[in-house]
């Protein structure tokens, strides 16, 4: 994939985060594509994946994630992002969070993302949750 589909692929991803639709995340993925967030267990396959991209959707209705930078470096693809929203959802605790992170893809032939694993401050993103943004 070039550096222009590859930007373009990635705001596209982001949208789909900011869509309220967890299939529209899932269908970025490969049939048996993965997603795994701070080195936990990946969910396997779309219906896995879309089941994740819910609890975010649920947790921050507001929810909006944008690119930051798609680039290249030894590890691999990395999509940089941030998530903006405010914690309404069941249980929420009503604070705004914004926090930033990346996910390093693999890529398969079809352009698809087969592997993504998702990695952001996890003890910040719990403070954010209790206290809000500074």
């Amino acid at each position: 994939m070039n550096d222009h589909k590859l930007s373009s692929f990635a705001q596209r991803y982001a949208e789909a985060w900011c869509s309220q639709n967890p299939e529209s995340v899932a269908a970025f993925f490969a049939e048996r594509g993965s997603i795994s967030i701070n080195n936990g267990p990946p969910a396997v396959g779309r219906a896995a994946i879309a089941k994740e991209a819910q609890a975010f959707m649920t947790t921050f209705p507001d929810m909006i994630v944008t690119m930051d930078k798609v680039a290249h470096d030894e590890e691999g693809t990395k999509f940089h992002w941030t998530l903006t929203g405010t914690n309404t959802g069941p249980g929420g605790t009503g604070k705004r969070v914004r926090i930033s992170g990346y996910e390093l893809w693999k890529i398969d032939s079809d352009g698809l993302i087969a592997e993504s694993k998702g990695h952001f401050d996890a003890a910040e993103y719990e403070r954010q949750l209790r206290e809000g943004v500074n």
